[in-house]
């Protein structure tokens, strides 16, 4: 995942590097979510039915070949295959790991299982950036594709090694019901909807910041220290969020996660400072960096017993769906009204996610309610006397 951050930014500042246009980049950045909006599904499905192990080979693969064609071949164009590469690896790899911590995991531990993925994650997402930007500034855009393609090899051995200790998956014929059934659990629509809200503001913020520092004369590296301040945050935040599980609903977190992402997306263009877009960048990362393990959490514990990887499947689908849609549109809108224009959109579309969970946030399933992986469905127990 460190190797997907870093990918990003690098491939975005390489294309501005050879002349690209803010349509071009837009393009590029939709690029990125071309194979998870295609096969996500598909990979959920078969997570359940054959195990994680050769699925995340596959992933890591492809990361590989994904960071080394820019340091084989220069151009534009290589920058978009190479990107459809990294789509795919994060495809096979965020989808079969989201449904190997939820089966790997009880009903009593989910969430903090959860929450130490989702930590891992915002690692992973400083890393990227920052390794990435370094590399640029100190060797160039080709030797930093060459040098963070090492990134993917670390895990790919470690697969080949002991990845046989994973679960093998039901080894049966995929369940029935299609993507109507999978659709068919109550509340799982509303889910997705508010999911793909939250990955849409957070991919939009770190594809355009770049630019946006690019515009203000901004280095590769301070770029990269901005964007890795989100990660910080979502580190923090994700730190604690077992406790603000304890305390307060999970309607309510997300509510105060959009409205925050929104006033943080709303500032940026109004400060060149690369002090206070660090602030700004560390403000979104603690406001949305909660969101995708609670939209996570939801998404497992809202899915038909069997069909965890193939409803965690559908949630990449649709996120990646409004990943390509709206990195075109944001680009399309840059060229006419300027990056303000991109920004304040964005601003408003968070808000409106606030809007939309507070309105249906009293019908969405506590992540640890809803059932047990474990045990299927669990019937309703009387109160058990206090001990």
């Amino acid at each position: 995942m460190a190797n997907v951050r870093a990918a990003r930014v690098i491939f975005a500042l390489y294309a501005l590097h050879l002349g690209a246009t803010p349509v071009a980049v837009g393009a590029l950045a939709a690029t990125f979510s071309a194979f998870p909006m295609v096969l996500s599904w598909p990979v959920g499905r078969w997570s359940d039915r054959y195990g994680a192990r050769w699925l995340l080979v596959i992933g890591a693969l492809c990361g590989v070949f994904g960071m080394l064609l820019p340091y084989w071949v220069e151009g534009i164009p290589t920058l978009f295959v190479a990107a459809g590469l990294i789509g795919l690896s994060f495809t096979f790899y965020t989808v079969t790991l989201q449904n190997l911590v939820g089966v790997l995991s009880e009903a009593g531990n989910r969430s903090n299982n959860f929450s130490t993925f989702s930590l891992m994650l915002a690692l992973a997402g400083f890393i990227g950036p920052v390794l990435g930007g370094f590399a640029i500034d100190h060797a160039g855009y080709a030797l930093a594709s060459l040098y963070l393609s090492s990134l993917c090899f670390l895990p790919l051995a470690l697969l080949l090694l002991w990845g046989g200790r994973l679960p093998k998956g039901e080894h049966k014929e995929a369940h029935g019901g299609g993507l109507r059934g999978a659709l068919g659990v109550p509340g799982l629509w509303r889910v997705l909807a508010i999911s793909s809200l939250v990955v849409t503001g957070i991919d939009v913020f770190q594809f355009y910041l770049p630019i946006y520092g690019h515009d203000i004369g901004l280095s590769a590296s301070a770029i990269g220290l901005i964007l890795s301040m989100f990660s910080v945050a979502a580190f923090v935040v994700r730190a604690v969020m077992p406790r603000l599980l304890e305390r307060f609903s999970e309607s309510r977190i997300l509510i105060t996660a959009f409205y925050v992402g929104a006033a943080s997306f709303l500032l940026v263009p109004f400060f060149p400072n690369p002090w206070v877009l660090g602030l700004l960048s560390f403000t979104f990362g603690m406001g949305m960096g909660c969101s995708q393990p609670i939209t996570m959490m939801m998404t497992f514990s809202n899915s038909a017993e069997g069909r965890s990887g193939e409803a965690l499947g559908l949630r990449l689908t649709v996120n990646h769906l409004t990943r390509v849609v709206c990195p075109l549109l944001f680009g399309v809108v840059g060229s006419l009204f300027g990056l303000f224009a991109v920004f304040w959109v964005n601003a408003l579309m968070l808000g409106s996610g606030g809007l939309l969970t507070r309105f249906e946030g009293s019908e969405l399933a506590r992540p640890s309610d809803r059932k047990s992986k474990e045990g299927g469905t669990e019937p309703p127990k009387p109160d058990a006397p206090k001990e």
